[in-house]
């Protein structure tokens, strides 16, 4: 037990110094690119902190478990949105202007109903996941367009280390990996302690747990001012989760859906993406927050009482 809460310790200390690195890094590297830091979060922030659900999706693929991924996939997202963001509102307001996150708030949504529209058959076939890798390279063509378009009417940037950029990126996700492994494990054990049963170790600490990039990423740029960077993050995470990692699970292993479970995660995280659309002003209040954490509190009863029913 002394062992498990030192991990978690120390994973909070690492996820804090991880963030920094990262968000620093990506918005270095936004300059230099002369691209907007929330189109830079949206796509090269949201790939890499979304590859612990990666790792975890394409080993239980390879070894014939497909439905982990999807599940991982698909809980990674309502963590993002009805636990994350709103822990960031409660916190504090957020600014989002509409324009920034258009593309990302319309492909989340549009990426969650194609899961549950190619799911409804009982399976996510190779061919299903051949769609949604589609439907993610079209997604990144429209965002490459759209920073070409940019750069080519940007300043040029100061004298920004590249290098430094790339180290600070990579030392980042490092540091947040391996937290979100130290923290998986020493809640895992803790929960384990007191009688929490495994469903919900499973679809709460793993998916905090591989969802820790995003979360220490988002509470770094609301501390540092750059709400932009924190939204579109989340949102291109979604994106990355449902169309990318779904779709590579299929295409490795085609992923047998059964039982309602999906059905709750795709509901819960329609929901909150619809919450993530900011006001005319732009801003994200906390009373959005505070329904946020409803929709997550409601989504894992449910799905405990799911779990509790077979």
């Amino acid at each position: 037990m002394t062992w498990a809460v030192l991990s978690l310790l120390a994973g909070i200390v690492l996820a804090g110094i991880g963030g920094e690195l990262f968000l620093r890094g990506v918005l270095s590297g936004a300059r230099w690119l002369r691209i907007p830091s929330a189109v830079a979060a949206a796509t090269l922030g949201a790939f890499a902190t979304s590859s612990p659900e990666v790792f975890v999706s394409t080993i239980a693929a390879l070894k014939g478990n497909p439905e982990i991924g999807l599940g991982d996939a698909t809980g990674s997202n309502v963590v993002n949105i009805a636990l994350i963001l709103a822990l960031a509102l409660l916190i504090k307001p957020m600014q989002s202007a509409r324009s920034a996150i258009k593309l990302d708030f319309l492909t989340a949504l549009g990426a969650t109903a194609a899961v549950g529209v190619l799911s409804i058959d009982g399976i996510v076939s190779r061919l299903d996941g051949l769609l949604l890798i589609s439907a993610f390279l079209a997604w990144m063509t429209l965002h490459i367009r759209a920073a070409l378009a940019h750069r080519a009417t940007a300043a040029a940037p100061e004298d920004i280390g590249k290098l430094r950029s790339i180290l600070e990126s990579a030392a980042g996700l490092l540091l947040l990996i391996l937290a979100g492994m130290l923290v998986v494990s020493g809640a895992t054990t803790v929960a384990t302690a007191f009688g929490v049963p495994a469903f919900l170790i499973g679809v709460t600490l793993v998916a905090i747990g591989t969802s820790m990039p995003e979360l220490a990423t988002t509470l770094i740029a609301l501390w540092r001012g750059h709400d932009d960077v924190g939204v579109a993050t989340l949102l291109g995470s979604n994106v990355f989760n449902a169309l990318f990692i779904i779709g590579l699970t299929a295409l490795i292993a085609p992923i047998t859906v059964t039982g309602a479970g999906l059905w709750i995660a795709l509901g819960a995280a329609t929901l909150a993406v619809l919450l993530t659309w900011p006001g005319p002003s732009g801003k994200l209040g906390r009373a959005r927050g505070v329904v946020l954490i409803l929709i997550y509190a409601t989504s894992m009863s449910m799905l405990a009482v799911f779990a509790g029913a077979h």
